[in-house]
């Protein structure tokens, strides 16, 4: 995640390292150092959580699964036909032949049945115990920093001067939504109105409910959160929300990059590595939103 920083004293050292105006130390150590870290752990966590998902590639509404339950809201799987072993998913009844990437691939001659091919998971074999270990160390990770990054932003203002979005905010979201589906990029200090609400979305709601439901699919957890399981309405409910998690934040990651692909990915890797970052002229900065 970006972080705009606000520090005097980078300001400063950004002015008397450049005569350039228009480039500003914008991202902080800490913010470059957590961004790192969240990519990287939700990276193994992804992987290694669709080995993990293989093991079981169903999934539920309730707090119970089985034979004797009608419940299932996904499947991957493989079955055999006239033309040989397919691979399908399904999808609230509906089956769509996904024969080569879900449920049956692999080298010609070679496919096997499982849900997601090798190539997409950690361990590329299959491998449970080995998938969870890994799941469970960048999970930590993952949640560790998330709740150092949020005491901290509190603690220093970011997340209601940067992140909070403003009544002017909501007033200029018609335009930004015209700007960003016109390819119409701006750069300035500031978030805009989109990507306030897709960071607060990412940051406080997507990563605290694959925690939650994370926590929820444990057994170890029954003890110290007995009521987690029922106010998700059951483990494999929560199961299936953690799933839908993951898919939003992949959905959210591909539309992140399309965006710094489309705004100048020079000018945003050196700002999410280096903290300098180039914003337009003085003369449009005053009215412009920075994007991507």
């Amino acid at each position: 995640m970006e972080s705009v920083a606000r520090s005097q004293s980078a300001a400063d050292r950004g002015a008397s390292a450049s005569n350039d105006k228009t480039l500003i130390y914008r991202q902080s150590r800490w913010t470059r150092l957590t961004h790192w870290l969240w990519a990287i752990s939700l990276f193994f966590m992804l992987l290694s959580g669709l080995q993990i998902f293989n093991a079981r590639p169903q999934l539920y509404i309730g707090k119970e699964s089985g034979f004797e339950y009608n419940n299932t809201i996904f499947a991957i799987g493989a079955e055999n036909s006239d033309a040989g072993p397919r691979g399908y998913t399904e999808i609230f009844g509906k089956r769509f032949d996904t024969t080569g990437v879900l449920g049956w691939s692999g080298p010609a001659g070679q496919e096997t049945s499982r849900a997601f091919p090798s190539w997409a998971t950690i361990p590329s074999y299959y491998d449970l115990g080995t998938a969870r270990v890994i799941h469970f160390f960048f999970a930590w990770i993952l949640t560790t920093t998330l709740i150092v990054w949020f005491v901290a932003s509190t603690v220093n203002g970011h997340l209601r001067r940067d992140l909070a979005p403003r009544l002017d905010d909501l007033k200029r979201l018609p335009q930004d939504i015209v700007d960003h589906a016109k390819l119409k990029f701006h750069h300035t200090r500031e978030y805009n109105t989109l990507q306030k609400m897709a960071y607060g979305g990412v940051l406080f709601v997507l990563l605290p409910l694959m925690i939650i439901t994370g926590l929820a699919m444990s057994p170890s957890m029954n003890s110290v959160l007995p009521f987690l399981n029922d106010l998700l309405g059951g483990r494999q409910t929560a199961r299936t929300i953690h799933f839908t998690v993951m898919v939003l934040l992949v959905a959210f990651f591909v539309v992140h990059i399309l965006m710094i692909l489309a705004a100048g990915p020079i000018n945003e890797l050196r700002s999410i590595i280096t903290g300098w970052y180039r914003t337009d002229p003085p003369a449009q900065d005053d009215t412009a939103e920075r994007s991507a």
